[in-house]
């Protein structure tokens, strides 16, 4: 791993070297241009400029090198917490049943602590299991035909009854839309979304799905929240893997910074696209879900809906939205990192 102070020295190091480098060529060319060695003159400037090149390429990779040593040390710090928090809250709640007696709804409630913690290390686990399929391409089957209202709405419920939510925290305005996809993988970016929606909401977290078709062939779902929403910045960062803004010792939002990072990347498979909103319906941010799909109710209407400028790679990988309507309007979203 790249400690700061390495990377302090790397870059005084570099700046120095294309200092001498610049000067050496300058001197040279003027040299070259008193003595009229034309041809000497275009080899050595083609070659200085080469050397350039490499250094420049080398401190560019350098940089990159060193922002993800850190997002990987945040991503170690916050996956030890994920794992430490409910081992230690399990081993308290066996501790307590072990040494004292309690009563029947005490012991309902430990267990409905215990299962809670332990659906907390399944999802981790899922999480860290998703990446490595990612990362091997490995797919599992191929494309169906997914009813996405009905899919929402058991997403929702799980949402709902993984947060303790009342039933009007998340609503529901979906079309009957079927779309082309795996249950599976589809079920995986609706619960990170939401997930992320509640987590990162309000004081009182209130969600927004809705799901509609467009241009016949088209679906698109989108979830919005009433948090800070995301700034400019960050719209295409939080895609990253182990992407997870400011420190991960002063964070207090649960999570691995791998949400989003396959979200985008199951979109992608399924020949998808994603964008990002700073400010959405219920004022924070909003998600959309692009997905090849159909609308199933007998005289639905078709409207596009609104796009941002789709970050690098849209069309393959990834699309993390550009400036919203609210943000061209003079509002600037507050910092949201996933």
């Amino acid at each position: 791993m790249i400690k700061r102070s390495s990377l302090t020295w790397s870059i005084v190091l570099i700046t120095a070297l294309l200092a001498l480098i610049v000067a050496l060529l300058v001197i040279w060319i003027i040299a070259q241009a008193i003595e009229k060695h034309w041809a000497l003159l275009t080899i050595g400037t083609v070659f200085f400029a080469l050397i350039l090149l490499g250094l420049i390429v080398y401190f560019i990779w350098t940089i990159r090198e060193y922002r993800l040593n850190r997002r990987q040390a945040n991503f170690i710090d916050s996956v030890t917490h994920e794992l430490k928090s409910p081992i230690a809250s399990i081993k308290l709640c066996l501790q307590t049943l072990d040494l004292r007696a309690v009563s029947p709804e005490q012991q309902q409630e430990f267990h409905k602590f215990m299962l809670e913690d332990i659906q907390r290390l399944d999802s981790l686990i899922d999480h860290l299991l998703a990446v490595a399929r990612l990362d091997h391409g490995d797919r599992e089957g191929e494309l169906e035909t997914v009813r996405l209202d009905e899919l929402l709405a058991r997403c929702a419920d799980e949402v709902k009854r993984r947060y303790d939510l009342a039933a009007d925290r998340i609503r529901l305005e979906t079309q009957p839309v079927a779309v082309r996809g795996l249950a599976r993988d589809l079920e995986t970016v609706f619960l990170n979304l939401l997930d992320n929606a509640v987590k990162y909401g309000g004081a009182e977290p209130r969600v927004l799905v809705q799901a509609q078709t467009y241009r016949g062939s088209r679906a698109v779902a989108k979830i919005s929240d009433n948090g800070k929403g995301v700034t400019f910045e960050l719209r295409r960062k939080i895609f990253q893997r182990f992407y997870r803004g400011g420190s991960e010792l002063e964070r207090t939002t649960k999570g691995t910074g791998l949400g989003l990072y396959i979200v985008k990347s199951l979109v992608g498979k399924m020949k998808g696209k994603i964008y990002v909103h700073g400010r959405g319906a219920l004022g924070g941010a909003t998600f959309e879900v692009d997905l090849p799909g159909q609308s199933l109710a007998p005289e639905a209407v078709s409207v596009p809906p609104a796009r941002d400028v789709p970050a690098a790679g849209a069309c393959t990988e990834e699309t993390a939205g550009s400036p919203t309507a609210s943000s061209a309007a003079g509002e600037e979203p507050a910092t949201h990192a996933r």
